[in-house]
């Protein structure tokens, strides 16, 4: 058993037994804002796409880069942003991922894993029953019950306009937001990844306005 499964047992062995309820809640996503620090250090970061989200898989902050990079995450009109609902329901998802059925196992497992420490999380019942509603795909793996931590590795991707990247990642857990994770993409020095992710940069800063948070065209 790894560290991610003992830790998820734990948790549903304190669900059971109702010692987890005694736990405060965990703040709504919607009245969280990062602090202006954090987004300046989001923005410091140049070369990758750099941003921080909850176990929900909700984007609550990035980089203008990261704001390019998933752009068409960010074209969907609920807020905040959320990669598990762009996975299953949005048909793009399949281009985006090449390899869309590990990117779909990891999301689902991220939000199984979530769901232990916190059984009263009501944004993430609600997520989990959309999904579970409008998608099969999710709807299996849901009933899998995997759970995983999801904090280094390298994934491929292909943007609708610079094409196929692939990018190691790092996920940081942030210490003093606990729930929320750091991650920031990076290329391979020299490689065609790092071309695409300059090109990228460069088509974000022509089409992002002066106004940070923005959201850009999708086409």
């Amino acid at each position: 058993m790894g560290d991610a499964e003992r830790a998820h047992l734990f948790d549903l062995a304190r669900a059971a037994d109702g010692s987890a309820l005694l736990k405060p809640r965990r703040r709504r996503t919607r009245q969280w804002t990062p602090h202006r620090s954090l987004q300046w250090t989001l923005d410091a970061v140049t070369a990758g796409p750099a941003f921080v989200r909850n176990g929900r898989m909700d984007l609550l902050a990035a980089n203008q880069l990261a704001r390019a990079f998933y752009a068409r995450v960010y074209a969907d009109p609920q807020r905040p942003a959320n990669i598990a609902r762009f996975t299953f329901l949005d048909d793009n998802a399949h281009d985006f991922y090449p390899d869309w059925d590990s990117a779909a196992d990891v999301c689902v497992a991220i939000l199984r894993t979530e769901a232990g420490p916190d059984p009263r999380d009501k944004d993430l019942h609600d997520l989990v029953g959309e999904l579970s509603t409008r998608s099969t795909e999710f709807r299996t793996r849901w009933g899998t019950h995997d759970v995983r931590h999801h904090g280094t590795g390298a994934k491929r991707f292909h943007h609708h306009i610079v094409g196929d990247l692939t990018l190691a990642y790092e996920g940081l857990e942030m210490a003093a937001e606990p729930g929320l994770t750091l991650t920031i993409y990076a290329a391979e020095p020299g490689s065609p990844s790092e071309d695409a992710l300059r090109l990228l940069a460069s088509w974000a800063a022509s089409q992002e306005s002066d106004t940070t948070g923005q959201k850009l065209p999708t086409e």
